[in-house]
């Protein structure tokens, strides 16, 4: 699963799920031990993060939500993905 951003110990990544487990475009975010599937729109499918990075990876998806949606397009369409900026 490709590493998307890394920002004050927080690893999002994101990978292609035509079909898959949540049929929505969705980002995976590692924080230690705690891990997160959240989507694209804020809603957490999965998993859970401590407030503070949760507050972080939420303003960080929001900042970045149309370069989300672009690599989501691209990784379901088989043709990469690009990194994209982290939260500062």
């Amino acid at each position: 699963m490709p590493a998307l951003s890394m920002f004050f110990g927080i690893i999002v990544r994101m990978q292609s799920e035509n079909g898959g487990k949540h049929n929505k475009p969705h980002i995976h975010a590692l924080y230690g031990d705690n891990e997160i599937v959240v989507g694209i729109d804020g809603e957490v499918l999965e998993g859970d993060f401590p407030n503070k990075q949760m507050k972080l990876l939420l303003a960080w998806i929001a900042i970045h939500e149309d370069e989300l949606k672009a690599n989501w397009e691209l990784l379901c369409n088989g043709d990469g993905y690009f990194k994209i900026e982290p939260l500062r």
